[in-house]
């Protein structure tokens, strides 16, 4: 990974660098003091190329113009912020990123942070640099030419602040939540041959570095609790399973925890039923539920969250040898219940299954919400615009939908019932892994349901936007790191003390 992007806040006071980045309503008229630093000549300059160009000042957009005669910088990039009408529905965060994208590689800009109507808050300027930082991530890691390196240089930003110190206090917890998503980001862009289950937990293990308690049970702990629905879909592979519990006590003594569940099948062939080989490359970001919630474990430590939370990721590789699973095989879950397996390629919500069962059982904790690139079923229901949300209580529910639309990753909230968890019962033992193609999405929650006990519940199926991501204002990564940035805004709005 390379996060090519050097930040600093200074006053609003003078300029140093070779761009200078301001801000523009729909009228088009430079903010005071974005005036006064961009020279005479620089509103003229702007009023005469936007005609040229339309240029409209819509929110996002952007123009970028040489720099007047004699001016202390080289470009004036302009970028719109719409209507002051609109000023409201200003998503600061993707205003950032947009921000990023009109700068060029190897070079420095200052941006001033002065609006057309007012000033730009402490709050709204740790936003616009949450956006540059996600916006300027690059996985690069295995590229040799230095002509990529280059190509990729990077880009040194200084934000002029009216309040430099109030905005650097507020940029501390944006800091840690932009280095969670790129942490989550890593690891799903990473190859399967170098993040395999056991690689997985090691770095999940670094995160004892920020104050986070990490256990790792290895394949004989885990025969010894008895996750046999989770080592069944590893035992195809040479790689052994892993399960990671980390903690972060950052609420009172006793406070009960919020958890965090992940699937993470580091690659899925789909097993003896194996899956087609087109696309099957994709596979190794099957593990974006159990990224994130590494993600999210380093952003709640690393801000220092006031919450006790718990984090427990399933880790496994579901292969096709001699010694895999089969359809027709029955398991017993830690919850004691039998699981007749119909399609090993529906693998994830066997190790769900054991991860939310030892989760609630052992913490107790006020929730769970799991993360699952878990069926393909979402895609075809919400393509890539949300993930799917199921749930059993209402109140968690809403606090999710909101902080979805407070950070742009959404969630739509699908149907659980009776007559849906009708469809996973089996001839042959308690349920079976697969209702087959007919609400494939719903009867996977159905099955994860039936090892969540009475505790509040949801399960986000990440299938649509964990992975081989549309680009967007803050996102250039097939790896997006999702869920990060929704899930520490619930904890940071509700739960801590």
């Amino acid at each position: 990974m390379s996060q090519r992007l050097k930040l600093e806040i200074k006053a609003l006071d003078a300029l140093e660098a070779r761009d200078l980045v301001v801000l523009v309503s729909d009228d088009l008229t430079l903010p005071g003091p974005a005036a006064a630093l961009a020279g005479a000549e620089a509103q003229a300059l702007l009023t005469r190329a936007a005609a040229a160009e339309r240029f409209k000042g819509k929110a996002l957009s952007g123009l970028t113009l040489p720099s007047p005669e004699g001016a202390a910088y080289e470009r004036l990039v302009v970028v719109g912020v719409g209507p002051a009408s609109d000023r409201s529905d200003l998503d600061f965060v993707k205003l950032g990123g947009a921000i990023a994208g009109r700068l060029a590689a190897g070079r420095s800009a200052d941006v001033v942070l002065a609006l057309p109507d007012g000033e730009v808050d402490a709050k709204q300027a740790a936003d616009i640099a949450l956006g540059l930082k996600l916006r300027a991530y690059v996985f690069d890691r295995y590229k040799t030419k230095s002509k990529d390196k280059d190509d990729a240089g990077t880009i040194s930003v200084t934000l002029r602040a009216a309040e430099p110190a109030a905005a650097k206090k507020a940029l501390k917890a944006t800091e840690a939540v932009a280095a969670g998503v790129v942490l989550a980001r890593d690891l799903v862009n990473e190859p399967p041959n170098v993040l395999y289950p056991e690689e997985f937990a090691d770095r999940a293990k670094k995160l004892e570095k920020l104050g986070v308690e990490v256990e790792v049970l290895d394949e004989k702990d885990l025969k010894k609790i008895g996750m046999r629905a989770l080592l069944g879909v590893g035992q195809g592979s040479r790689r052994e399973s892993r399960v990671v519990v980390m903690r972060w006590n950052g609420g009172g003594k006793g406070d009960e925890p919020v958890a965090f569940i992940g699937k993470g099948v580091t690659f899925d062939t789909g097993g003896i039923s194996l899956k087609p080989g087109a696309g099957m490359e994709d596979m190794k970001g099957d593990m974006a539920g159990a990224a994130c919630v590494v993600g999210l474990m380093h952003a709640l430590a690393a801000r220092k969250a006031k919450v006790n939370a718990v984090g427990v990721i399933g880790l496994v590789e579901n292969m096709p040898d001699g010694n895999a699973q089969r359809p027709g095989d029955i398991v017993a879950s830690l919850s004691g219940q039998t699981i007749e397996i119909i399609n090993t390629d529906a693998e994830g919500r066997l190790v769900l299954a054991d991860v939310l069962w030892y989760t609630q059982d052992r913490f107790k904790p006020r929730f769970m919400i799991n993360l699952a690139t878990l069926t393909g079923a979402i895609l075809v229901a919400l393509a890539q615009e949300n993930a799917g949300l199921f749930t059993n209580n209402d109140a968690l529910a809403a606090r999710l939908t909101a902080a979805g639309l407070a950070t742009g990753e959404t969630v739509w909230r699908m149907p659980l019932g009776k007559a849906y968890d009708k469809m996973i019962d089996s001839k042959f033992a308690d349920m079976k892994n697969s209702a087959g193609r007919y609400a494939g999405s719903i009867t996977a929650a159905q099955f994860l349901q039936r090892h969540v006990n009475d505790t509040p519940w949801a399960h986000l199926d990440i299938a649509g936007t964990g992975m081989a991501a549309k680009d967007n204002e803050i996102n250039r990564s097939w790896g997006p790191g999702w869920g990060v940035r929704l899930l520490d805004r619930l904890v940071k709005d509700h739960y801590e003390s």
